[in-house]
Formats: C-alpha cells, sequence, structure tokens
C-alpha cells in the first residue's frame, strides 16, 4: 500500500515543532518536502530518514526552548482549538467591535461589554462567558498583541475583507483550523466538501483522540467557518467556492507570512498568502492597490520585492524581529 502524503501541520505535529519552523527546515536544514501547487507535501519514510541524518548520536536537544517571538506577537500554536465548540464567531466579532468601537479598548473592555453589558444577547452568564474566551482565543482581543492590534487596523478601513480577516487571524491562533487548511483549499471550485470527508481527516490526524460526536461537531464548524470566508457556499450540502480577496485582507496575510519568516516574493507564496485563494499575481495586484491607500509600502523593481508595514509593527516588535531574523 502505497505511503500518503502528509500535510505541513501534520508533520510539524510528527516532528514536535511549530508549523512555521517546518518552512526553515526546508530552507536552512534541507528537510525533504514536494511543493504541489500553493503547498508543501511530506513523505514520513523520507522525514524519518532525514530526523536520523539531522540528529547525531548521543546529543540531545536543548530540554528547554526559549520564549517563542511568534506567541508574543499573537500566534498560538497551542493544541486544539476553539473549533471543537464554535465557528470563527464572524457575526460576533463584527457585533462586538462595533459595540466597543475604540481600536484603544482594552481586553477588559471587550470582556466587560461581553459578560457585563451582554452585547451578543446570551442567556446565560455561562454562555457569556463562555462566548469571551472563546473569541479572545480567536482573535486575542488585546490591542497590545500586533496580531489583532493589525485585525482592527485594517478592520476599520476594509469592510468587504472582514470575513477573510477573521479568518486570517484565527488560522494563526487555531491549530484545528489550520489543520484543515490544505484540504479544503485544494479542492477544485465547485466540487463537494462533505463533513464525512472531513471528519475522516480530522480522525486521521489524531486517530483516537475525538468521540464521534466531537468529530461531527467539529467538522460542522469548521466547514461553516471556511464558508463565513467565503471559500465554501450552502447550508446542508457544501460546496467550493472562490473567496474574495481584497487590499486590507492581502495587506494583512503579508503581514501575517513577513512575522512567520517570509521575505521578498516569498510573501506571495506564504500559507497566509494562500488563505487569499487568488493567484500570486493577484496579491501583487491588491498589495499594490493597499501600498496606495497608505496602508502598507510596497516595491518592485523587476522581480524584486520590498514589504514594509511601518504603520503595523512597532519598534520593538520590529528590533524583535531584526534578531530572530
Amino acid at each position: 500500500m502505497e505511503e500518503r502524503w502528509f500535510s505541513t501541520s501534520e508533520i510539524a505535529a510528527y516532528l514536535g515543532v511549530k508549523q512555521d519552523k517546518i518552512y526553515r527546515l526546508i530552507g536552512t536544514e534541507g528537510l525533504p518536502a514536494h511543493k504541489t501547487g500553493r503547498f508543501w507535501k511530506f513523505r514520513k519514510d523520507e522525514i524519518d530518514a532525514w530526523k536520523g541524518k539531522s540528529t547525531p548520536a548521543g546529543k540531545k536537544g536543548k530540554s528547554k526552548p526559549k520564549p517563542d517571538l511568534l506567541s508574543r506577537l499573537g500566534f498560538s500554536f497551542e493544541k486544539g482549538g476553539v473549533h471543537t465548540a464554535r465557528t470563527m464567531m464572524l457575526k460576533e466579532l463584527e457585533t462586538l467591535l462595533a459595540y466597543v468601537g475604540s481600536p484603544e479598548a482594552e481586553k477588559k473592555d471587550y470582556q466587560r461589554a461581553i459578560t457585563d453589558e451582554n452585547c451578543l444577547g446570551k442567556r446565560s452568564a455561562k454562555s457569556r462567558g463562555l462566548t469571551f474566551r472563546h473569541l479572545a482565543d480567536l482573535y486575542s482581543l488585546d490591542r497590545t498583541c500586533l496580531l489583532f492590534r493589525a485585525l482592527l487596523f485594517f478592520w476599520s478601513r476594509d469592510l468587504p475583507g472582514r470575513p477573510l480577516l477573521a479568518l486570517l487571524c484565527a488560522y494563526a491562533r487555531d491549530a484545528i483550523l489550520r489543520s484543515s487548511a490544505s484540504f479544503i483549499l485544494e479542492h477544485p471550485e465547485s466540487s463537494t466538501v462533505s463533513r464525512e470527508s472531513l471528519e475522516e481527516l480530522l480522525d486521521g490526524l489524531e486517530p483516537g483522540r475525538f468521540s464521534k460526536a466531537t468529530l461531527t461537531s467539529t467538522a460542522q464548524n469548521i466547514n461553516s467557518t471556511w464558508t463565513q470566508s467565503g471559500h465554501l457556499r450552502g447550508k446542508a450540502k457544501k460546496v467550493r467556492t472562490q473567496a474574495s480577496p481584497t487590499a486590507g485582507s492581502a495587506a494583512y496575510a503579508l503581514l501575517l507570512g513577513y512575522l512567520a519568516g517570509a521575505r521578498g516574493q516569498g510573501l506571495f507564496s506564504s500559507e497566509y498568502a494562500g488563505l487569499l485563494d487568488c493567484p500570486p499575481e493577484k496579491t501583487v495586484e491588491l498589495a499594490e492597490e493597499a501600498s496606495r491607500k497608505g496602508w502598507i509600502v510596497f516595491k518592485r523593481v523587476s522581480d524584486v520585492v520590498e514589504v514594509g508595514f511601518p504603520n503595523l509593527i512597532g519598534p520593538e516588535e520590529k528590533e524583535r524581529l531584526r534578531e530572530q531574523n
């Protein structure tokens, strides 16, 4: 029986590293990988052989890694995610941000709006508390967090881009949602995406972890999120459709790729740019539009591309990124 291909998220889990490190290992450590369209695929036997060559006999790894910069910027690599219980909660996020209405609001202000003032109309104190926790897990709701601060920046400036903005932020913070991306994006347009096939994918990632009921509800939540973002349509029957990227969502995707270590042309082929569901050429056009609006800095001379984010990345964050690179 031919060995199946593994996705980036699966190999990251297998190696016990964060997904973004996989891309660095491909470029710097020769991690064996195969590019199929916009995505990397892996063979487990090749990874096992690479592990044997890359780890000298008797040499122990570091027992305690240094604090991760990406986590401080807002990325999350915790096992599991909100999607076992909820979707990306786009309507709740829209209502909450409109109700609070200030980019200077603190996390406690969002909590008070949900739990004390019940701006989302939840029936019980318990459901209000759970709603706040889920939204905080998905989006941080902390303006000191770069991912959330940048989300707010584009949220107020690019209304049509909100579904993709929410997806990008949730993707960077929810491992279960990330694990479904390749499965959804690789479906041809107009093809059916069944809940059962997504259940099979989730069960294959961690066999036996989820009960049948949890698999079903998680698959429904994931399909609903991809419907909210514009990648799927339909209620009972989900059909693959093309999302509608905007200048703001493209700029946010480029920012996430930049924070994860991509530079130059690599920004337009990152996993975050892939969520825009459009060719790199279209992403370039949207980046140029975002630059004309003053949201980002985009420069291109022939094949040399430079993208900057002076409105979004603060001096301290810029210094940390420089040290990491």
